[in-house]
């Protein structure tokens, strides 16, 4: 329950057995606030839930379902309208709430929106919580007396609250003056929030993807399509280009000179800065799709490393159970678990520009110390479940390595959040990457007929 993800018709995702429908998500905010509203779990006193959501359309619906839930569960509402996913996370700590809820899709099209929680320490839900608040799910809704409903307010300086706090994780005195920068926000949460972050830092900022209009999230723009912030970046001579996504839980960059730089790159450079300016980095926690190379970068740097499923959930657990405080995957989820205590793409894009500021030199020549491999992903539609243990496509991995010859991997993973399969290839030549990756794709998409 901690990331769902659906259609506003219902028939994409699930909770258990349940559809999700507008009635469904009345249903679950009534449950949460009988589960946040517990006084045993939460304090006495009033208890308060807080509401964000990014800019698709299909968000004021489903706010307004969450919120009659929660208010005739007896708990108090704050609405936060159009906020980044992090700055949730954030302003459920500041204002004391027993949780908060995000409404989006993360990076997904308009069409899709989703539920995730965050509780009162600003982290993903444990087990036990989700699973008490799917009790309530099989319950029957009972709305309170009406001495006892929750109320309702909007919020009307979140975006201020989390600006200053964007800028206060910098040293006191550092700016941006003299340094120009294009920033895409990909029509999303943080369309009002990351220019000025920027802009009030110093930095000359030309803004893209900010006027939302319920649609346009993540639609040819933003962290998954770089192309126009690449375009921009060449046309004004900017130092360096920055694209979020939709809820502005991820960052990704394009250098000066237009190449794009991945999430395991900002952790190349994140991890080396902190290490290069005597703030040891203790460990950072990739995923299984990390760059291969990124093992070998780390023992350079003398910082250890791990790997984990791929899942922001499954960083943070490794990062906290080792008591580290950087981890990411290379989709540009990065967490700097010393600021904050979830991805936050405007945070790990100011560590970025503080390591540039730092070393005095460009994003390009940052990079440079990391080892990559050509890395090709192709993602393959299916129509249900595939089923990726079917002996043609055990047999085209297995042809694959043995053409790679130890030099490179092969990853096979079905998305959690869209009907695909991802399949990534790394090796040394590129055309034979290229050739494999396509020639196992076409196998997995044969195979989920």
């Amino acid at each position: 329950m901690s990331k769902r993800f659906f259609g506003t018709d219902g028939v994409r995702g699930q909770v258990g057995n349940y559809p999700i429908t507008v009635d469904f998500v009345l249903k679950l905010g009534w449950a949460a606030g009988k589960v946040f509203g517990d006084s045993q779990l939460s304090g006495q006193g009033r208890k308060l839930i807080l509401i964000g959501k990014d800019t698709r359309v299909s968000g004021y619906m489903f706010e307004s379902a969450l919120q009659a839930g929660i208010i005739a569960a007896g708990v108090d509402v704050s609405l936060l309208g159009p906020m980044p996913t992090p700055a949730v996370a954030y302003l459920t700590r500041t204002f004391r709430a027993q949780a908060g809820i995000v409404i989006s899709a993360s990076h997904n099209p308009f069409q899709d929106n989703g539920i995730k929680f965050f509780g009162a320490n600003g982290f993903k839900l444990p087990d036990e919580i989700e699973h008490e608040i799917e009790r309530y799910l099989d319950l029957d809704v009972v709305t309170s007396e009406s001495i006892d409903l929750g109320r309702a307010h909007r919020v009307t300086d979140a975006a201020g609250r989390y600006i200053e706090f964007c800028k206060g994780t910098l040293p006191y005195g550092f700016s941006l003056a003299g340094v120009k920068l294009v920033v895409d926000c990909a029509h999303g949460a943080t369309y009002h929030v990351a220019p000025d972050v920027l802009r009030e830092l110093g930095a000359t900022v030309h803004e893209l993807g900010v006027q939302p209009n319920g649609i346009n999230i993540n639609d040819d723009c933003g962290s998954t399509s770089p192309d126009r912030l690449r375009e921009k970046v060449l046309e004004i001579q900017a130092d360096a280009g920055i694209a979020l996504d939709g809820d502005g839980d991820r960052v990704l960059f394009v250098d000066h000179l237009g190449h794009e730089v991945d999430g395991d790159e900002l952790l190349y450079i994140i991890a080396k800065s902190r290490q290069s300016n005597g703030k040891a980095c203790r460990g950072v926690a990739g995923t299984l799709m990390s760059h291969f190379g990124l093992d070998k970068d780390m023992a350079e740097l003398n910082v250890p490393f791990v790997r984990t499923q791929v899942g922001d959930r499954y960083v943070i657990e490794a990062m906290r159970e080792r008591h580290w405080d950087l981890g990411g995957e290379n989709s540009g989820h990065i967490v700097c678990g010393d600021i904050t205590t979830t991805g936050d793409g405007i945070v790990a894009c100011l560590q970025v520009l503080m390591a540039m500021q730092g070393a005095e030199q460009s994003l390009y020549e940052l990079k440079q110390g990391m080892h990559k491999l050509p890395q090709v992903l192709v993602n393959v539609s299916i129509s249900g479940s595939a089923d990726l243990g079917q002996a043609a496509v055990l047999g085209a991995v297995n042809l694959a390595e043995r053409k790679l010859a130890g030099s490179g991997r092969v990853l096979l993973r079905p998305s959690g959040t869209e009907p695909i399969v991802r399949v990534m290839v790394e090796g040394e030549d590129i055309t034979l990457v290229k050739e494999l990756a396509n020639d196992i794709a076409e196998v997995v998409a044969a195979a989920a007929k």
